[in-house]
C-alpha cells in the first residue's frame, strides 16, 4: 500500500448530514485538502467550499481526487451502492487509496468490501461514531476503528482532526461489531428509560420527580442526561438520532447475533419498541421521543 505521510493526504468525504458536516469542517479548517460530494441541499456544500473545500459531482469524482476517503451515510445499502455502483468510489480510488466508513453498517458487508477494493490494493477501514452532531461540530467524537496497524497509524492524525477519542478495536470489521454493541446498549438504555417513564406517569410521579431521583445516582449517565432533555425541556436537538436508524441498527445487531449463534432477547426487545414506535410514529422523531410513543401506547398523558 502507499507510504503517504499525513502532510501528503488529500480527504474526500461523502455524507454531509448531521455528523459528517461538523467532521469535514474539522478536517478542512485544520489543514487537509479537501473534496466533498455534491448534494441537493446546498447550505452545507456551500458552507464547507466558503471554508476551503472542493465538490465533485459523483463519487468516482470524489475517489479520483483524494488518498483517503470518509464515508458518512445511512447504512450498508447506501455504502453498497456509492462503493460499488455506477461512477462508484471502486471506479475511482487509486492503488494505496483507503475508504474509511463511519457509518453504523453490517459487518458482513463491510468485510465483503474490504476484500473486494483490496484486489485493487484500497484498504477499507471502519471507523464509526460516538456521540452526537454537537461533539461532530466540536471536534470531539468518539471512533473504533477496525483497521491493520499500519493502516491505522496512518488514518489516525486524520481521524484527530474531527475525534477526541479514538480506539482501535481490531480487523476490519471489528469497529462495525464494536459500534452494534455499543448501539445495544444506548438503545436498550432508551426503551428501558421509555418504558419506567410511561409507568412513572401512570403511577403518578412526574418525570420531574423521577429525574430527582436518577440524576447524580448510580443510574445517572451521559446518554441519560441528553436523552431526558426531550422529556424535561422539550430539547428536540439534545439527541439528533432518528428512530429509524435506531431500528436499522438493532436490526444489523440481530442479523450480528443470529450470524454467531448467540441468543438476543433484550436486543430483540429493543428493537420491537423502535419498531412499534416506527410503524405508529414518525420515523423521524428522535430516539428521545420514543418515550412519548410507549407512553401513549400505554394511555398516559404525554
Amino acid at each position: 500500500m502507499s507510504d503517504s505521510s499525513p502532510q501528503q493526504e488529500r480527504i474526500g468525504f461523502i455524507g454531509l448530514g448531521n455528523m459528517g458536516h461538523g467532521m469535514a469542517r474539522n478536517i478542512v479548517e485544520k489543514g487537509y485538502p479537501l473534496t466533498v460530494l455534491a448534494r441537493r441541499k446546498r447550505d452545507v456544500v456551500e458552507d464547507l467550499k466558503g471554508r476551503g473545500a472542493a465538490e465533485a459531482a459523483t463519487p468516482a469524482e470524489v475517489a479520483s481526487r483524494s488518498t483517503i476517503v470518509f464515508l458518512c451515510v445511512t447504512g450498508s445499502k447506501e455504502i453498497e451502492e456509492i462503493v460499488r455502483g455506477p461512477n462508484g468510489l471502486k471506479d475511482g480510488l487509486a492503488r494505496g487509496s483507503v475508504v474509511v466508513d463511519c457509518s453504523t453498517a453490517d459487518p458482513v458487508s463491510t468485510v465483503a468490501l474490504a476484500a473486494l477494493l483490496a484486489e485493487g490494493g484500497i484498504d477499507y477501514v471502519d471507523a464509526p461514531l460516538g456521540r452526537t452532531p454537537k461533539e461532530a461540530w466540536e471536534g470531539t467524537l468518539d471512533t473504533m476503528v477496525g483497521a491493520s496497524d499500519a493502516v491505522f497509524a496512518r488514518i489516525k492524525p486524520v481521524l484527530e482532526t474531527w475525534a477526541g477519542r479514538v480506539v482501535h478495536i481490531g480487523a476490519t470489521g471489528d469497529g462495525h461489531r464494536m459500534k452494534l454493541l455499543n448501539n445495544f446498549l444506548s438503545l436498550g438504555y432508551a426503551a428501558l428509560y421509555s418504558e419506567a417513564l410511561a409507568l412513572s406517569r401512570k403511577v403518578g410521579i412526574s418525570p420531574e420527580r423521577f429525574d430527582g431521583v436518577i440524576r447524580g445516582g448510580r443510574m445517572d449517565c451521559g446518554f441519560y442526561q441528553t436523552f431526558m432533555r426531550w422529556t424535561l425541556e422539550g430539547d428536540r436537538n439534545a439527541h439528533k438520532f432518528s428512530i429509524a436508524n435506531a431500528l436499522k441498527d438493532l436490526k444489523y445487531l440481530e442479523a450480528m447475533a443470529d450470524d454467531a449463534g448467540i441468543a438476543n432477547p433484550m436486543g430483540n426487545a429493543a428493537k420491537n419498541q423502535f419498531a412499534t414506535a416506527h410503524a405508529t410514529g414518525s420515523p423521524e422523531d428522535y430516539v428521545p421521543m420514543l418515550a412519548d410513543h410507549v407512553a401513549k401506547a400505554n394511555g398516559v398523558e404525554v
